[in-house]
C-alpha cells in the first residue's frame, strides 16, 4: 500500500516545517534574528508506463503511468530581508541599512559574522557584542571619550576629554557573502562561512553594495507573526490531511484482509 508511505514522508516533512515556524516564532524579539522557511521536494517515481510508448494498436499513448512515493524537506532557508528598526540612542548600537554583516573575532581565532549591532565596551576599551566578541578588525575606545560617533561609513570618532577637535579612532568593516543563504547558524545571532556561502568580502559601509551604518539604532527580527501563524495552520492541516490517508489506507486493508469467498 504505497499510500501509506507517501502520507507517512508527508507527516514527517511537515512536521520539521512546524518546528521551523515555530522556532521564526520564538525568535521574534531576537535582534537581527532572519525567519527561515523549508523546502520541500517530491521523492522518486515507479513508472508502470512511460509517456510516449505505443499501445497494443500502434498507438502512441499521450500519458503514462507514475506513482509518487512522497515527499521530503531538503533544505531550510534563511531569508535575509531587512528587519524594522528601533530607535535605541545608545551610542554603540548600530544597525546595517542593507547588505552586509558584522565581523567578529571568536575566542578560537576563527572569524563570524552577525547582523546584531548591540555592541558595547570591554575593560579593556574593545568595542565588543553581548557575549564579549569584539570587532574585526579591533576598534579601542580610549577610557577618557566623553562622546563616540559612528558615520554612516563606519568610521568611529571620539570627543576626547581635553581636545576641541574630534579623534577618529578606526573604520569598521562590513562582510557580505555571494550566497548568504549559504552561511551556517550556529546561535547566538552568529553565522560561520562555508563553502556555499563563498569568501567574505570585506569592505567600507556605503561601498561596492554594502550598506550604511546608522548609529543609535538596532534591527529587530524579520518574522511575522500573522504570516507565521498562517504557516503553521496550512502545515498542521497538511499534517492531518497525511494522517486521514494514513488511516484510509488501514481501512482499505482491513476490507481487503476481511474478504471472503
Amino acid at each position: 500500500m504505497r499510500a501509506m508511505y507517501a502520507a507517512a514522508s508527508g507527516m514527517t516533512a511537515q512536521q520539521l516545517n512546524v518546528d521551523t515556524i515555530a522556532n521564526n516564532l520564538a525568535n521574534v524579539n531576537t535582534l537581527a534574528f532572519k525567519r527561515a522557511r523549508v523546502e520541500f521536494q517530491d521523492l522518486m517515481y515507479q513508472t508502470l508506463r512511460i509517456p510516449g510508448t505505443l499501445a497494443a494498436e500502434g498507438v502512441e499513448v499521450p500519458t503514462g503511468i507514475q506513482i509518487g512515493l512522497g515527499t521530503r524537506a531538503v533544505a531550510t532557508q534563511k531569508i535575509f530581508s531587512q528587519g524594522d528598526f528601533q530607535q535605541t540612542e545608545a551610542p554603540l548600537d548600530m544597525v546595517i541599512q542593507g547588505d552586509g554583516f558584522f565581523a567578529l573575532l571568536q575566542t578560537d581565532g576563527s572569524v563570524a559574522y552577525t547582523r546584531a549591532g548591540a555592541f558595547n565596551r570591554s575593560s579593556e576599551g574593545l568595542v565588543v557584542n553581548s557575549n564579549g566578541l569584539p570587532m574585526d578588525p579591533a576598534i579601542t575606545l580610549p577610557a577618557n571619550a566623553l562622546s563616540i560617533s559612528i558615520g554612516r561609513d563606519g568610521t568611529v570618532s571620539a570627543q576626547i576629554a581635553g581636545q576641541t577637535e574630534h579623534q577618529v579612532l578606526g573604520q569598521i568593516q562590513l562582510a557580505r557573502f555571494a550566497n548568504p543563504a549559504g552561511l551556517l547558524s550556529v546561535g547566538d545571532g552568529l553565522y560561520l562561512e562555508t563553502k556555499a556561502s563563498g569568501t567574505a568580502t570585506l569592505g567600507s559601509p556605503g561601498i561596492d553594495g554594502l550598506g550604511h551604518l546608522l548609529q543609535g539604532y538596532l534591527e529587530q527580527s524579520n518574522v511575522e507573526v500573522v504570516q507565521e501563524m498562517v504557516n503553521m495552520i496550512v502545515a498542521q492541516r497538511a499534517y492531518e490531511a497525511n494522517s486521514r490517508a494514513i488511516q484510509i489506507a488501514d481501512d482499505m486493508l482491513a476490507t481487503a484482509n476481511s474478504a471472503r469467498r
